[in-house]
């Protein structure tokens, strides 16, 4: 037979358990807060194609995403992850977009180029907007920013990387799907059908329009991840255009795609489940 409580036992024990759970909820914010949006991984992929040349085998591109400078990520931070990506060595630097959170109201603009200037790559460093860098009256800022930083611009546009024995790959990017206007012709404009291309949109969900066409290979960022992520039910919110695809590596009939969780947050200064990331691509010639 259970034994009746007292009421100083039953207050006793009620106080407890409202102080663990306090005490977890403080935890929790402390860590969402402080402790996860500054704990970058560095996520590795392999890029395997038969349509890689041999001469390209062993080149790494690092990607990285969604800075937002303003809102929680600042310039030290900004810092942090150009020497980490310098130490990395990097062939090819890519910018998925949304530099800062707010461009016309982002006060260190000017300090921007003299951070983003330390990155060294021989192949180049290339970039794309997102819907921040065209929010607040953005666009032109964001460009003069990248033009300073020595960042090619690939808004509907492409390049190509060739190596001194004439084998060569394409980058390509669209506009941002938001605020911006992605145009896949445009952009894939003069790229022969049997060379490697690499498409890079800042909206993950793009993928199913770069599936229609000869891309093999999709990068993006925008998602966050979810920002915050429910154990069990998955991100609690994803903005429009990334709904589809969140994070992590897709497989979509001969299109491969990879969506990078990004570095800053945006709208809540919280990250939980989804830590920010840097993205290390590296090619290998032939089929996985």
């Amino acid at each position: 037979m259970n034994k009746p409580i007292s009421r100083r036992t039953f207050l006793k024990k009620s106080f407890g358990t409202l102080a663990a759970l306090t005490g977890l909820g403080i935890g929790g914010n402390y860590y969402a807060h402080n402790l996860e949006p500054k704990w970058l991984e560095t996520k590795y992929k392999v890029i395997s194609h038969p349509l890689i040349p041999k001469g390209f085998n062993g080149m790494k591109m690092i990607q990285f995403s969604d800075t937002h400078l303003g809102f929680q990520f600042q310039l030290r931070d900004l810092q942090a992850v150009v020497n980490k990506i310098n130490q990395l060595n990097p062939d090819v630097i890519l910018f998925t977009g949304d530099l800062m959170d707010q461009p016309n109201k982002y006060g260190s603009q000017q300090e921007i180029p003299t951070v983003l200037n330390q990155l060294k790559a021989p192949f180049g460093k290339f970039c794309i907007y997102g819907n921040h860098d065209h929010g607040g009256y953005g666009s032109t800022i964001y460009s003069n920013i990248m033009k300073e930083s020595h960042f090619t611009m690939l808004q509907n546009t492409s390049t190509k990387l060739s190596l001194l024995t004439g084998e060569e790959i394409f980058i390509s990017g669209v506009d941002d799907a938001m605020l911006g206007k992605p145009d896949f012709e445009k952009a894939l404009a003069g790229i022969p059908d049997e060379v490697f291309t690499i498409m890079l949109a800042h909206a993950p969900d793009l993928a199913d329009i770069s599936r229609t066409y000869n891309i093999q290979y999709q990068i993006s960022g925008h998602s966050h991840g979810g920002q915050v992520q429910i154990p069990f039910a998955g991100a609690l919110v994803t903005p429009p255009y990334a709904e589809k695809y969140r994070e992590g590596t897709y497989e979509l009939d001969s299109l491969t795609l990879h969506v990078n969780r990004g570095l800053g947050t945006t709208r809540l200064p919280y990250r939980f489940l989804s830590r920010p990331e840097l993205t290390v691509y590296e090619f290998k010639v032939g089929k996985e």
